[in-house]
């Protein structure tokens, strides 16, 4: 989410580190796009992701902050049918490690229909940071979102 990289003023280099590596962890990517800091343009992009082309995971950078264009959670709260707290919670504790501003961070994780939603912040640092928190659970909480009847705490 970014208005300069909407705009083609940024270059996104966050978005494509997050490809790359979860590309490398077996997912495939089905979608890639910088839409602005608008709370009706992230809605609408999200939710066609999710209830039309059926994307099980989607990762959003940027937009999670305090600056007056940071409406990434705000529009988070027009999707997201169950929120995880813990995702966002333990993301913001490990960042907290690293820098004070992890205070700031509004970004939220929950689930529409099937699909799990993660806002990470837009710095690919802090992207990069962010996401090695909750990979480890991303394939059980896919499955459990979509169904899986495996115990929580085997494995």
């Amino acid at each position: 989410m970014s208005d300069k990289g909407s705009r083609g003023e940024r270059e996104d280099t966050s978005g494509p580190y997050l490809v790359s590596l979860l590309n490398e962890q077996g997912y495939r990517q089905e979608a890639y796009e910088i839409v602005p800091d608008q709370v009706a343009i992230i809605k609408d992009t999200l939710i066609t992701w999710v209830d039309k082309k059926k994307i099980d995971l989607i990762v959003t950078t940027g937009g999670t902050g305090v600056a007056p264009t940071d409406v990434t959670p705000e529009a988070m709260e027009e999707v997201l049918e169950k929120e995880i707290p813990g995702m966002a919670e333990a993301m913001r504790a490990a960042s907290l490690q690293k820098t004070v501003n992890a205070v700031l961070s509004r970004g939220k994780a929950g689930i529409r229909g099937r699909s799990l939603i993660i806002n990470l912040p837009g710095s690919e640092k802090a992207a990069r940071e962010n996401i090695a928190v909750v990979l480890p659970a991303l394939a059980h909480a896919l499955d459990k979102i979509q169904g899986g009847t495996s115990d929580c705490g085997v494995g």
